[in-house]
């Protein structure tokens, strides 16, 4: 046995006045000095750690103080009403959202249902028989009485040593982590959102252009046909061009398919069936281009801005709770019960002429052995907290890394879409150029093949670059905790009941619905 528990009950028997006074006087000391070591808690109280953050990041070569990150409504900042609208969509319809928003309903009314344990509890009960004892056959005559009884039970656990303190506590923490939980859905989901929208664009754009070239290399085609038609030109140059055409051409479907994915996912992230925004967005718009640069702050500030990191911190504080919780349990408990009950003949005549009994006393219980158990359970908390200390401290590398790693692909991406512009210019020069040299017999057709083969392939990777730029913009501002700053009404379940209360349920109905 864990512990050996001992139970002082108070007697109802008639006691002179002096020793009444004496027990009252007992009781009420009792009471006072229960109350005053109910403020006593065990285990470790939760300190937030302070963890040695860089000065500044890595990649940057800012003298000045840098500014802090513009995280509000961040992804309007890519000038595109379409996308801000599906965001405020996304956030209202998509299911992820909807599960964190029940977690933290679930985690509100576990801290409640867990503070209720400071309070004491209440029961009523009640009840009437009705008995009749047989005639005997040594005459007497039969009889029937009626009883009624009404009573109260209450309990209270005076938590002398906090574990209920530290389990409301850590139920808290865990509130604050639901909470937290939410947010970096919220933040992972508008990523998500802005991504697959930019990527749509891009391929919506990507399409245009293989149409438009394919176009006009039809057009060179044509050309070359009737020049070779006039025996200035060889059907080897017809093939030449007929083959280029039809290999931009073929690039269409792969592009056409990858944009479907994109709009699909994006009608499912806003809660939608796969299908529903195809009309919406079949019209092109241009990719998404964001304001740069992007302001970064301090490396200190992910502490406060990322969920993840938020979520890490709440969790290693709730389990530093818990070490408590387990370490209460190798101490006393005391509880105070009592009852009362009255019982009478006929029901008017409860509380007034009926028989009255009471009881009320604690009830100490002492660990004595448990071999070993609850200093285990003390040695497995504090493992779970290292855990959990762990992974926030990981965390917050994975953010420094995060954003460390989005800067520099920001930066270098700007830097190559420059070169892949003036990369697609001069193409374009050259394109036009060989066409006009071959149309006036002074160039071969080889030339005008490559020209026109590396001016799609530069304006094509142009296009990639834009959407890439786009995305690392994202990828930045989700780095740095960037998320939705609006209200979200978390009290509206998604699920409505009705007829909860009592009411009358047949056979048949039990039968039929345990079938389904």
């Amino acid at each position: 046995m864990d512990a050996m528990t001992i139970t002082t009950t108070a007697s109802p028997d008639p006691v002179s006045p002096g020793n009444c006074h004496f027990r009252l006087g007992q009781l009420l000391g009792f009471l006072l000095l229960s109350s005053s070591l109910a403020g006593c808690v065990v285990g470790p109280d939760y300190q937030k750690p302070l963890i040695a953050m860089p000065g500044q990041w890595g990649s940057s070569k800012q003298v000045k103080a840098p500014k802090p990150a513009e995280l509000s409504n961040w992804w309007k900042r890519l000038r595109d009403p379409e996308l801000d609208a599906l965001v405020d969509e996304a956030v209202a319809g998509n299911l992820d959202v909807a599960t964190a928003k029940a977690k933290i309903r679930e985690a509100r009314a576990t801290y409640r249902q867990t503070a209720g344990t400071l309070l004491p509890s209440l029961d009523g009960s009640a009840s009437a028989t009705r008995n009749r004892v047989s005639a005997t056959s040594t005459g007497t005559s039969a009889e029937t009485s009626s009883q009624f009884q009404t009573g109260f039970d209450a309990s209270w656990e005076l938590d002398l040593f906090g574990a209920n303190k530290r389990s409301v506590e850590a139920a808290k923490y865990g509130l604050d982590a639901a909470g937290e939980d939410l947010r970096s859905t919220l933040l992972t989901l508008i990523g998500d959102v802005t991504s697959n929208y930019a990527q749509a664009r891009g391929y919506q754009a990507r399409i245009a252009l293989a149409r438009r070239t394919a176009a006009s290399q039809r057009e060179t085609a044509a050309l070359t046909r009737t020049k070779f038609e006039a025996g200035s030109s060889s059907a080897l140059d017809v093939a030449n061009a007929s083959g280029l055409a039809n290999s931009t051409e073929a690039n269409i479907p792969s592009l056409e398919t990858s944009y479907a994915e994109a709009v699909h996912r994006l009608s499912v992230l806003t809660g939608r069936a796969p299908a529903a925004l195809t009309d919406r967005l079949k019209r092109s718009t241009p990719i998404p281009t964001p304001r740069l640069p992007v302001p970064t702050g301090v490396p200190a500030d992910i502490l406060r801005t990322r969920p993840d990191v938020r979520t890490a911190e709440r969790q290693y504080a709730q389990y530093t709770a818990k070490i408590g919780q387990a370490e209460a349990a190798r101490y006393p408990s005391v509880s105070l019960t009592g009852n009362i009950d009255t019982t009478a003949l006929n029901i008017g005549d409860l509380g007034k002429n009926s028989t009255i009994g009471w009881s009320f006393g604690p009830a100490l219980s002492v660990p004595i052995f448990s071999g070993g158990q609850k200093k285990a359970a003390v040695e497995v908390a504090q493992a779970q907290r290292d855990q959990y200390f762990v992974a926030y401290r990981s965390s917050i590398l994975t953010a420094l890394e995060d954003v460390e790693n989005a800067i520099v692909s920001l930066a270098q991406e700007r830097i190559r879409n420059g070169k892949l512009a003036a990369s697609a210019k001069h193409y374009r020069d050259a394109a036009s150029l060989s066409r006009s040299l071959y149309q006036s017999g002074t160039s071969s057709f080889l030339d005008v093949l490559d020209a026109e083969r590396s001016l799609y392939s530069a304006e094509d990777a142009l296009l990639q670059s834009r959407v890439a730029i786009a995305a690392d913009y994202i990828a930045l501002n989700k780095a740095l905790g960037g998320g939705w700053s609006g209200l979200v009404d978390t009290g509206k379940p998604e699920v409505k009941d009705v007829n909860t209360g009592p009411h009358i349920v047949s056979n048949r109905q039990l039968m039929t619905n345990w079938q389904k």
